[in-house]
């Protein structure tokens, strides 16, 4: 009986980690290939002379939406560089971040975090996050005033050049000023200040020397064209995201923007809408964000959404505040904030309640902004895998040997059902001469021995169902330090030793090259390739996993045999695409389980047969 529990849980095991396999890896690898054709196919269409797509102009002054679209030719894609020349610029420069500002709209556009390259090599290129309109991927941050229904001032757009006074470069301690005056009566100053991580001040200010009010709308605006390469993984939301007061945490995927229902501006534009007083929003990437962080009181009236720009399609988050009437010889003033960087813990914040970080999330009072790592659903399950995980690394400075400790702490918390269990299974198998006894007794009644069987169970204080127990515990804990190994930022590029240069990757070695001897990738073999990355470490992983199985006696059941004797071949295979530091994990916990088992099986005067099984298994015995 108890067999067969263990089978049929092994067998759920089994299928558990296939289909997450399936989910995390193949599918979204099969994906990202499709998307990346669609990508090239795009920008190909795009690049074509003779494209007469309407050009979005965000921040028109024509209407009272932020983003309102205007006849325009979309320009040919120029390489980034050429874009950043063509326009006079204020350059940024921290610790964290470089780029510059265009004072042609004064559009924050070009924007890279010089701490994160782009591979392991440390000389690699460093992660682009903004680039400016015309290149292959824009993606930049505006801001600025939009006129009320029935007013006809004359507004900045994206076109004019504005003045700079003050600093020539943005730093943490020189914040710039930036002046523009429409001719009419209004000046327009913008104030940006920037900390030393990623959070830029944006403060507006109108001053109204012409003949008659005017009443504008503050607005703010992050705008990407085209779909970026994104990981394409079930478990992580990749796309537009924000938390919009009552209405909580805002989630869609740009497929799902294009799939929304148009919005009263145009057919063409698909998109939602909310009302809400102290939110945020943005978009997200795997490990990069750019998110606007409006005064918490504000009333703002914000949109997702997404319109055809030739070929491709451009989506955006943006927000209006209240309008303000601003008096002859008066000043209207807007502030806003944006983040855009690395989604860092320490710096986005994590709320929990036993440790945790503050980070933006607690400074600025902002709502939920901790969110903006994707925790997933069992985040009370995932946070502290990679709080304890942060903690560790940071007293031992290897992130491979905090998931060791970790390891440790885990087998240590569960230690109580764990020896319960594997004290449940020592028994169990000093009564198996009895069991064997029953089947001889009972050959041809399997009631009668099930019910002798429960008897024996029940006179030794044996729990049939205690051997699935630690089994059942790896679940959790798997899928937690999976999550954690793949969203947070702080495990991309985390060395171990030796060959392992991230741990957020699969091992890079191979069985199949004579890790490294043949040139030449299997993985590319059309149907199998997927299956022919198998490493040094899944085959360690592999190895324990066979030890733990040899522990035990074979079951007396041949099916049952041959379902454990192929699980950790199976395993091998199934984990060899996953995280190196989640192959480790399982490696390092399949030995300790091993010697846990063996401690308290000799404690409970049980015979240790590790070895004779695995003897037997190489060596037939003679008959006797």
């Amino acid at each position: 009986m108890s067999d067969s529990r263990n089978t049929i849980l092994a067998v759920i095991l089994s299928a558990v980690v296939l289909i997450a396999w399936q989910y995390f890896y193949n599918i979204p690898q099969m994906e990202n290939q499709r998307l990346a054709e669609q990508a090239r196919k795009e920008l190909s269409k795009q690049a074509q002379p003779g494209n007469n797509a309407a050009t979005p102009q965000d921040g028109t002054a024509s209407a009272p939406q932020p983003g309102a679209p205007a006849a325009a030719q979309p320009a040919p894609v120029v390489a980034r560089d050429v874009a950043i020349a063509a326009s006079p610029r204020v350059k940024i420069d921290t610790p964290r971040l470089s780029g510059s500002i265009s004072l042609k709209g004064a559009r924050i556009d070009d924007l890279s975090l010089v701490q994160f390259r782009e591979t392991v090599d440390p000389t690699s290129p460093a992660i682009v996050l903004y680039s400016p309109r015309g290149t292959a991927e824009p993606y930049y941050a505006e801001f600025g005033w939009v006129p009320a229904t029935g007013t006809s001032a004359k507004l900045p757009d994206s076109n004019p050049v504005w003045q700079q006074e003050g600093s020539n470069s943005l730093t943490p301690t020189t914040p710039v000023t930036l002046k523009y005056d429409n001719g009419e009566g209004l000046t327009f100053r913008r104030v940006i200040s920037i900390d030393d991580r990623y959070l830029f001040s944006i403060k507006d200010d109108v001053a109204n020397a012409g003949k008659a009010p005017v009443t504008l709308l503050p607005y703010a605006l992050i705008s990407r064209h085209g779909i970026p390469k994104i990981s394409g993984y079930y478990i992580l939301h990749e796309g537009l995201i924000g938390y919009l007061g009552a209405d909580g945490l805002q989630e869609y995927s740009y497929k799902k923007i294009d799939d929304a229902k148009p919005l009263e501006s145009s057919p063409d534009t698909k998109g939602l809408k909310w009302t809400a007083t102290d939110g945020w929003l943005g978009i997200t990437d795997k490990y990069w964000a750019s998110a606007l962080l409006p005064d918490t009181h504000a009333q703002l009236q914000a949109r997702f959404f997404s319109r055809p720009l030739g070929a491709i399609r451009t989506y955006q988050a943006d927000y209006l505040e209240n309008p303000q009437t601003i008096a002859v010889g008066g000043t209207g003033s807007a502030n806003t904030r944006l983040f855009a960087g690395a989604k860092e813990a320490s710096v986005v914040g994590i709320n929990f309640p036993i440790g945790g970080f503050g980070g933006y999330n607690r400074e600025l009072g902002l709502n939920h902004f901790d969110l903006l790592i994707d925790w997933g659903w069992f985040y009370f399950i995932t946070k502290p895998m990679f709080l304890a995980l942060d903690f560790f690394y940071h007293l031992v400075g290897n992130f491979g040997l905090a998931i060791l400790l970790v390891t440790v702490l885990v087998k240590l918390l569960f230690f109580p059902l764990a020896n319960k269990s594997y004290a449940s299974m020592a028994k169990m198998k000093a009564v198996q001469p009895q069991m064997a006894a029953l089947k001889e007794r009972y050959p041809d009644d399997k009631v009668k021995q099930q019910q002798e069987m429960m008897e024996i169970y029940k006179k030794e204080k044996i729990n049939p169902i205690a051997g699935c127990l630690p089994v059942a515990l790896q679940i959790p804990v798997f899928f937690s330090l999976y999550k954690v190994l793949f969203v947070t930022i702080e495990m991309r590029h985390a060395p171990f030793y030796g060959w392992i240069k991230d741990l957020s990757a699969p091992d890079p070695t191979n069985l199949f090259t004579l890790f490294g001897l043949l040139h030449y990738d299997p993985t590319q073999l059309p149907l199998i390739g997927h299956y022919l990355a198998l490493g040094i470490w899944p085959l360690i992983m592999g190895i324990t996993m066979w030890f733990q199985m040899k522990l035990n006696p074979k079951p007396p059941d041949p099916t049952q045999q041959l379902i454990f004797g192929w699980m950790p071949l199976i395993f091998t295979f199934m984990l060899a695409g996953f995280p190196a530091g989640l192959v480790i994990y399982w490696a390092w916990n399949n030995t300790l389980s091993v010697l846990q088992q063996s401690f308290i099986m000799r404690r409970n005067g049980v015979k240790v047969e590790l070895l004779d099984n695995i003897k037997t298994t190489f060596i037939s015995k003679k008959a006797t």
